[in-house]
């Protein structure tokens, strides 16, 4: 796997004619392998001898993984993403509840009114710019970020810096030194969150997690706090400024499909949904670990080995989304759903609201910028860093004259 990251799409195509199941050599020389096909990673996601815990990372266990190690965090972060069973279920239950579907909905006149509060920014920064300015960093992270620091009740003065450093966390090409560094800068930010809550309690996640620390430690350990208000921070922002990001420069580069949409022939949930698949905000995640050896696609999965899910390969795996699965098309009825938001018991517990926020943002944006078009070539935007997170660095767009 190349650190630096790049689109996958080419290698997904290159390794999926090889087979559903790839060897690969992860940074550090760690051996591994990744999950490509549809049908496969399906499977895999919900198979009973597969875990996320740790203690069956063969590499890990001998000792062969160093604390710099840039995949690290992944793999130990006390949380749902690395919790098992009735662990998992505990810590999955305690937060479960701020994401339903009805809880989601609830929200949804906050983040209208965030959207349009960025858009006035977005024109603002283009005007300031000869017409052009970056989606991605004034429009696609302050949404998400801003969402679910208020749902976790976090100054918003930490935002930008907890971006920097969730960014440095999930980058697969920090330097040793720097992602320590990160990691532990990060910890110690959230513990003064945890601290701030703590003194004065709120209507807000943190708060109810401190409070259930409080009633019961047996139901949340102090790291594993930590961990979930990482993880619900990083995945929070993380994966809806990938999506709406890529949404947009697909939109852009299929004028017909933006066209469907604003005629009213698809709806905003369509383009989502096909993005989710053609482009998936994740595209190679980290990690599970078969508990023995497993048959799977007619590979050997030996016992141990850290195994990455790769969707960006299924979403477009022509075996099961057809001989056009490179094509963007938001009319497509799909004969398999994409798993791009997971599957099986560790289902992505934020989908509801990337899906809403996602919906959200591409509507407002287009409505209030129809001509929004982007400003430089897909092919000379700078990708994401790493090979987890699927996209490009800026997306610099001239969004035009608003409507009317």
């Amino acid at each position: 796997m190349d650190p630096a990251g790049g689109c996958p799409h080419a290698d997904n195509a290159r390794l999926l004619a090889g087979g559903a199941v790839a060897p690969v050599v992860l940074p550090g020389g760690i051996e591994g392998m990744v999950v490509l096909g549809h049908e496969e990673l399906r499977e895999f996601l919900s198979h009973p001898d597969v875990a996320k815990d740790a203690r069956h990372f063969a590499a890990l266990a001998e000792g062969r993984v160093p604390d710099g190690w840039p995949l690290r965090t992944f793999a130990t972060v006390p949380g749902m993403t690395t919790a098992d069973g009735a662990d998992h279920r505990r810590l999955r239950a305690l937060v479960g509840g701020a994401f339903t579907a009805r809880r989601v909905e609830e929200l949804r006149p906050r983040v209208e009114a965030v959207t349009a509060g960025l858009l006035d920014g977005l024109a603002g920064a283009a005007a300031a710019g000869d017409g052009v300015a970056d989606l991605r960093r004034h429009y696609a992270l302050p949404l998400p970020l801003g969402v679910i620091c208020e749902l976790l009740g976090v100054d918003p003065a930490h935002q930008e810096r907890l971006h920097r450093l969730s960014s440095l966390v999930v980058a697969t090409d920090t330097e040793p030194a720097r992602s320590v560094a990160a990691h532990q800068e990060l910890v110690e930010l959230l513990a003064s969150v945890v601290a701030a809550r703590a003194a004065a309690p709120g209507d807000d996640l943190t708060s109810a997690l401190v409070a259930a620390q409080g009633e019961d430690g047996d139901r949340l350990s102090g790291p594993e706090l930590i961990g979930t208000l990482l993880l619900l921070i990083v995945a929070g922002h993380e994966t809806t400024l990938n999506l709406v990001t890529n949404a947009v420069r697909a939109l852009c580069a299929h004028r017909d499909q933006l066209a469907l949409v604003t005629e009213g022939r698809a709806g905003w949930a369509d383009v989502v949904e096909e993005t989710l698949r053609w482009d998936s905000p994740v595209s190679y995640f980290p990690f599970r670990y078969p508990t023995r050896d497993l048959a799977l696609g007619g590979v050997l999965v030996p016992r141990g080995t850290p195994v990455l899910a790769g969707y960006s390969a299924a979403g477009r795996d022509p075996r099961s989304h057809g001989a056009d699965a490179d094509r963007f098309d938001i009319t497509r009825t799909p004969a398999a759903k994409h798993l791009s938001l997971g599957h099986g018991p560790h289902y992505c517990l934020g989908a509801p609201l990337a899906r809403m926020e996602a919906a959200i943002a591409l509507e407002a944006l287009f409505t209030r910028f129809p001509d929004l078009d982007t400003a430089v070539p897909e092919d000379e935007l700078v990708r994401h860093a790493g090979f987890v997170g699927n996209s490009v660095r800026a997306l610099p767009v001239r969004p035009g004259r608003p409507a009317a």
